[in-house]
């Protein structure tokens, strides 16, 4: 089974403007990091649009209208405190969902082992009835309530390594028979949620590290309360919140990671994946604002999921 990249051209029209922090040229860094001879074997495809009943299964319908209803015609709009979209938003954020849908499709059908999905907008602070990081629609939760109600999968875990917490994930996995939420992120920080207050054994671990946490501190908190919780789970699919600002040039965050600390993740959890659910790995890209470090990171990352 081959390793797969989904992506696809809408997601470079969801124009935020070029001093926003979310903007086209992030995506444009981690494809031509991608384009690398390194990445050849890569198996490459166009994300399909996620339908409307995949998204009703984590948003409010009338959450979903309304974002359809914003999108303008020309130039961009303030959708709320933080989010811009333009006319080609509501496309790029159907592909970003999508693409997930389309990576677990390949998965449980055998034809991919590990799918990468290099997509925007992320989607890891989008509420249920709420817009809020930069998200539109929280995609990596589509995900996982598609691969439960969908194809059966009895335990999903979302790991996500963003260095900000994923309010929305979290929001939407709460008490949700089979599926778990894992949270490395820095706290306190945007969004401000992920405390362990919020934990629920078997469902929601959130492991909040401190500004300035670099490699050697990161790494035991990992290895060590991290992985034995996503082994005790014993997951059937894992699903990835990649998000690559806890690197340590990131303009929006304070953690000190590298981009070895990034390829060091990604083979912790290749070896869980291996392990519990025969390597299935679907990964999201989510955040990560400096682009230098957002393309080593993804590179890292990518050639994990290839070996």
């Amino acid at each position: 089974m081959s390793t797969w990249l989904i992506t696809h051209k809408a997601c470079l029209e969801h124009d935020t403007g070029a001093e926003h922090p979310e903007r086209i040229e992030r995506l444009k860094a981690v494809l031509a990091a991608l384009d690398d001879p390194a990445f050849a074997t890569l198996e490459r495809h166009t994300a399909e649009r996620a339908p409307r009943e995949a998204l009703e299964r984590v948003h409010d319908s009338a959450y979903i209208d309304a974002v359809f209803a914003a999108i303008p015609t020309t130039g961009r709009v303030q959708f709320n405190a933080d989010t811009v979209i333009s006319p080609g938003s509501a496309e790029a954020a159907l592909r970003a969902a999508g693409a997930g849908l389309q990576a677990v499709d390949a998965i449980q059908s055998g034809l991919a082992r590990r799918v990468f999905c290099a997509v925007r907008p992320p989607g890891h602070h989008a509420e249920p009835d709420e817009s809020m990081g930069f998200c539109l629609f929280n995609s990596a939760a589509i995900a996982a309530h598609y691969a439960r109600d969908v194809h059966g999968v009895q335990r999903v875990a979302v790991v996500d390594f963003d260095v900000h917490h994923g309010n929305g994930t979290q929001t939407l996995l709460e008490g949700e028979e089979g599926l778990f939420y894992l949270s490395l992120h820095q706290h306190p920080l945007f969004p401000g949620s992920g405390t362990r207050r919020e934990n629920i054994p078997g469902n929601i671990l959130n492991l909040p590290l401190p500004e300035g946490t670099a490699s050697a501190a990161y790494r035991q908190q990992f290895h060590g309360e991290a992985i034995s919780a996503l082994i005790d789970f014993d997951p059937e699919l894992l699903i990835l919140s990649a998000g690559f600002d806890a690197a340590a040039e990131d303009p929006l965050a304070g953690l000190e990671l590298t981009a070895d600390d990034f390829a060091w993740i990604t083979d912790e959890l290749v070896a869980v994946a291996n392990y519990c659910c025969g390597g299935h790995i679907c990964s999201m890209l989510e955040g990560g604002y400096d682009l230098g470090a957002l393309a080593r990171g993804v590179s890292r990352h990518v050639a994990g999921l290839m070996r």
